[in-house]
């Protein structure tokens, strides 16, 4: 009589992944920022990416034409989804400049805060899409650069802000940008569970905003 051969748990089917519960598509993207994040965009595969969510790299195809196309879609979206916070935070800030820098700031470092891995994925690999879709993004973080600009010339204007010049004038492009920056590396250190919450990060960015642009004191 043969011995029964024991078998060893390495030796059966690989394990399976569950399967992720949101649609196919919000899966893919989700599965992309963590890989992306993790391991670089030129490193990961499509194999990867579909493993990582459970799904058939068939299922990919289905909604992306490549991992160029993947790589554009999760950008573009997240960058859409800043701008159009950062508008609506503006337009329910009312007309009083500072309360509207107040409203962009609290809700960008917020976002920020929030999806550190999309905010990494988004600055780091940007480099790999084509000169197009680079351009496509670009218009997007202009655009997003231009309502502060609008808010820092306005609040001029009023009287309410008196931002730092060089050699007499006021260069509001570059002063929006030293404020986005500041605001974006957030993503590169915080971390919950740290001394600040959420809230109180947003609090301090935009106290230290109004200062940098010389806001003054509301009646």
């Amino acid at each position: 009589m043969s011995k029964r051969k024991t078998v060893d748990a390495g030796d059966g089917p690989p394990e399976a992944v569950d399967r992720d519960a949101r649609p196919p598509v919000e899966a893919i993207r989700a599965a992309a920022f963590a890989q992306f994040a993790e391991r670089g965009y030129p490193v990961v595969t499509v194999r990867d990416i579909m493993k990582a969510c459970g799904l058939t790299q068939g299922a990919l195809y289905n909604h992306f034409k490549s991992k160029d196309e993947l790589l554009h879609d999760i950008i573009a979206s997240t960058q859409g989804e800043l701008e159009r916070l950062c508008q609506q935070a503006v337009a329910g800030a009312g007309s009083d400049s500072r309360a509207q820098l107040a409203a962009f700031v609290r809700v960008y470092v917020m976002r920020h805060c929030r999806l550190r891995i999309e905010a990494l994925v988004a600055n780091r690999e940007i480099g790999w899409l084509d000169s197009a879709r680079v351009a496509d993004i670009r218009r997007s973080r202009r655009a997003i650069r231009d309502i502060v600009v609008t808010i820092l010339s306005q609040g001029i204007e009023r009287g309410v802000f008196d931002p730092p010049r060089i050699e007499g004038k006021h260069d509001l492009k570059a002063i929006a940008m030293a404020l986005l920056d500041q605001c974006t590396h957030v993503s590169m250190w915080y971390g919950p569970g740290g001394d600040l919450a959420e809230e109180q990060m947003a609090k301090l960015y935009t106290d230290m905003a109004l200062r940098v642009v010389g806001a003054r004191p509301q009646d």
